[in-house]
């Protein structure tokens, strides 16, 4: 773990004295507001922009579906994360836009809840999941597409207090 401020904190807390993989005990923190952004991108041909704005892809409305796969990645993030623990999400949501300037589509994904965790990995997730749709619904016509800079922005909220990464 990390800390803005104060350098790397070298303590595991996912492992025991045994060094056994282990679930943090959050039961004792209290409960808050927090929210996390994270971003990303699918780095992509003149051509795919060119069809997915015109609305020709095969597979359907890429930007759409992205954007719900993104949502669903959110939700079940404790699931696909072994020691996450499962947080009642109060809000996901995952923005795409098409930046032909810079041949890809930004990925950015803000989850929040009240309780006693973070939801960085909900939102890291979510901007996964969704670049992750968008390379499924582009590759037929795009193999060169690459899935790049995938990261936490900001966070609020929790012991660790606000942490600002922004480009």
């Amino acid at each position: 773990m990390s800390t803005a401020n104060n350098g790397p904190d070298l303590h595991l807390t996912h492992l025991d004295e045994q060094g056994r993989a282990r679930m943090v005990d959050v039961g004792g923190k209290d409960v808050t507001s927090r929210e996390a952004v994270a971003r990303g991108y699918v780095s992509i041909q003149p051509e795919t922009a060119r069809l997915i704005k015109e609305g020709l892809m095969k597979k359907g409305d890429v930007l759409t579906i992205a954007q719900l796969a993104g949502i669903m990645g959110a939700k079940k993030t404790s699931e696909l994360i072994p020691l996450c623990h499962p947080l009642p999400l109060d809000r996901v949501d995952v923005d795409l836009e098409l930046d032909e300037a810079k041949g890809r589509i930004n990925v950015t994904a803000t989850a929040s809840t009240t309780a006693r965790t973070g939801v960085e990995m909900e939102a890291l997730t979510a901007v996964s999941v969704a670049a992750l749709t968008l390379y499924d619904m582009c590759k037929s016509v795009d193999r060169g597409m690459r899935i790049e800079a995938v990261r936490l922005v900001r966070k609020t909220g929790g012991r660790s207090g606000d942490i600002n990464l922004e480009d």
